[in-house]
Formats: structure tokens, C-alpha cells, sequence
């Protein structure tokens, strides 16, 4: 009984661990051809052709992307400072238009769903442009469809990760190179590290949204700020952020994921791709309004997640604080407003019918 224990706990494991080694081949070979955010991209992709047409049955590494999230936003939060905080407030009219922009135009997913013929709570949550859990959290309270919410919130997550960056690079190249004073140092990363842990599991505890990237956003932010640091993350790091993060979306998917509900999926991709096509317009139009980067812009209103867009803003070298302002507005605004508008919407659909 015990030797048959332990041979469970190996199979287990060697699930958990064979997903990080797929993602890292995944990784390298996205690396070789030069594909925007290699190993969050390669890891992604590996994975979830393993999953769908492989004969392993592979599973996330236990936190895993909680990992990822943490080293990813601690790199994001170096990115501010003085004089990035005064511009964004300087610019928080616009800033505030963009998040809610992208939160209106997930009415034409909606729209799409309903006239679909699916339920109410199902349509209104899978195509809000919030987090994945928290959205799979409100459609439970409200009577959703939690497989198909889970199922679009994913899929739209994926098809940014895989279409914008590769868009921004075609399209604008690499960026233009900017001169750069960060560098790197491990004792101020020995700080933060721990710091940036115990915020996020605080936050956790605190049952707040994204906490662990929040967490350490804050810390390394604040610390950034406040003692002017002017540092980077080694790239070892960001890359090992990566690719928890693509490893872990991946296991999302598998082929009964693609097999149940395939006009459901087809309809998901085709509203992801108006909001990214709606978004896109209008980031255009208020950089030309504001004289604000657009690139920036349109990454900050891409319905994508923020540890996403803020590692493909850092990798075009665009204004990383900008994209995570804005792609954190967004998620605030979705978090407060869904379930009261949806429940506006129930309660001025049944005065109808009386």
C-alpha cells in the first residue's frame, strides 16, 4: 500500500513537472525564430498542442502561474517612477476614456452571445473583459454556464497573447531603442522578492482580484518611486515569468475544450476579434487627441490580461506604466460594474414581461 502510494505521487508529479519542460522547448523554439514574447508565446502554444493532440496527460504546476505573476510584477512595477506617476495623472482623463471604451465595446460580445441564443449570465460574463476567475466567481452567483464562461475568458486571453504582439511586430518592427539607466541588483531584488510575496499573499487572503501580481506591482512600484531606483529585472527572470505564465494558460485547453461547444468557441473568437479590431480604432483616436503614444494606447485597451500586455509593451520597449494603468483601470471598472449592471439588466428585462 505504501510503494503503491508513493508510485501515485511519482505519476502526479511527473504530470506537474513535464508541463514547465514542454513550455520550455516551446520556449527555446520560439526563441530561435524570434517570436515576440518567446517564452510566454512558445510555452503556450507547446502546451497546448501536447494537451490536444498528445499522449500525456500534463497538468499546471502547482502555483505555478501565481509564480509567474509574482516575478512578472515586480519587473512591471521597476518600470515606474516620478515622472512616469505625474504623466499618467497628467493624462488620467484619457486614460480613464480608454478602460471605459474597452469595457463598452464587450456589449457587441454580448450582443453576439444573446442573439445566439444563450443564456443571459452566460453571454454577459464570458464576454466581460475582466479576469478569468473572477468572472467564472460572478457567473456562479448569478446561474452562468461556468465551463463556457471559463472556456470564452480563456480563449480571448489566447488569441491576444498569440495575435497582438505578433501584430505590433510585423506591422512596427521591434520599437525604437531608448537609452536605459536600469540595471540590475540582486540585493535590491532579495528585498523586494519576499516583500512583493507577502502582498500578494495578503491580498490573497484579502480574496482581491490578480492578487499576486497586484502585490508585487505595488511593492517593487513603490519602492521604485520612493528611492528613485531606476532598475530592471535580470532576464533570466522575466523569462522564467514567462513561462509559468504560458505553461499554465495552456493547460487550459484540450480537445474536449475544442469538441463540446464549437460554435460557442467560433462566436467567442469572432467577438475577441471586433474588440480588438473597435479597441485598436479607437486608441488611434485618442492618441490623436492627446498626442499619447497609440501603440501604448492600443495595448492598454486590448481585452487581454495585464501581465500580457505589460510584458508585450516592456518587449516593443512601449510605456509600460501606461498599458498597466490602463489595463488596471479596466479590470477595476469590469470588477464593480458587471454584476450590478447585469443585474440592472434582469431586473428591466422582467418589468418588460409584466
Amino acid at each position: 500500500m505504501f510503494v503503491k502510494r508513493i508510485l501515485v505521487a511519482e505519476i502526479h508529479w511527473s504530470r506537474f513537472v513535464t508541463t514547465p519542460l514542454i513550455g520550455i522547448i516551446g520556449g527555446v523554439l520560439a526563441s530561435y525564430v524570434h517570436w515576440p514574447l518567446p517564452w510566454m508565446v512558445g510555452s503556450l502554444v507547446a502546451v497546448i498542442l501536447v494537451k490536444c493532440f498528445g499522449p500525456w496527460q500534463i497538468t499546471p504546476l502547482p502555483g505555478g502561474r501565481k509564480a509567474g505573476q509574482w516575478v512578472v510584477g515586480l519587473g512591471i512595477g521597476l518600470h515606474f517612477n516620478a515622472a512616469v506617476i505625474e504623466q499618467i495623472l497628467n493624462y488620467s482623463i484619457p486614460i480613464v476614456a480608454g478602460a471605459l471604451i474597452t469595457t463598452m465595446v464587450s456589449v457587441i460580445a454580448v450582443w453576439l452571445m444573446r442573439s445566439s441564443g444563450h443564456d443571459r449570465a452566460t453571454a454577459f460574463f464570458s464576454s466581460m473583459p475582466g479576469g478569468a476567475a473572477e468572472m467564472v466567481n460572478l457567473g456562479q452567483r448569478n446561474g452562468a454556464l461556468l465551463s463556457q464562461v471559463a472556456a470564452a475568458q480563456s480563449l480571448r486571453v489566447v488569441i491576444v497573447v498569440l495575435t497582438v504582439p505578433a501584430a505590433f511586430k510585423f506591422f512596427m518592427g521591434e520599437g525604437v531603442a531608448v537609452a536605459s539607466h536600469s540595471e540590475v541588483s540582486y540585493y535590491w531584488l532579495l528585498v523586494l522578492f519576499p516583500l512583493g510575496g507577502v502582498a500578494g499573499w495578503l491580498l490573497q487572503y484579502m480574496r482581491q482580484p490578480n492578487p499576486w501580481m497586484f502585490g508585487s506591482i505595488f511593492v517593487s512600484a513603490c519602492a521604485s518611486v520612493w528611492f528613485d531606483l531606476h532598475l530592471a529585472l535580470p532576464t533570466e527572470a522575466s523569462q522564467f515569468g514567462q513561462l509559468m505564465i504560458g505553461s499554465s494558460l495552456g493547460c487550459f485547453f484540450e480537445r474536449s475544450f475544442f469538441r463540446d461547444a464549437p460554435g460557442f468557441l467560433a462566436r467567442s473568437f469572432l467577438s475577441t476579434c471586433l474588440m480588438i479590431i473597435i479597441a485598436g480604432a479607437a486608441a488611434a483616436g485618442l492618441g490623436w487627441l492627446t498626442w499619447l503614444d497609440f501603440r501604448s494606447l492600443t495595448l492598454g485597451m486590448m481585452p487581454g490580461g495585464i501581465a500580457e500586455m505589460s510584458l508585450t509593451a516592456e518587449t516593443l520597449q512601449l510605456s509600460v506604466p501606461l498599458v498597466t494603468a490602463m489595463q488596471t483601470l479596466r479590470l477595476v471598472l469590469v470588477l464593480f460594474l458587471a454584476e450590478p449592471l447585469f443585474r440592472y439588466w434582469q431586473r428591466k428585462d422582467k418589468a418588460k414581461t409584466q
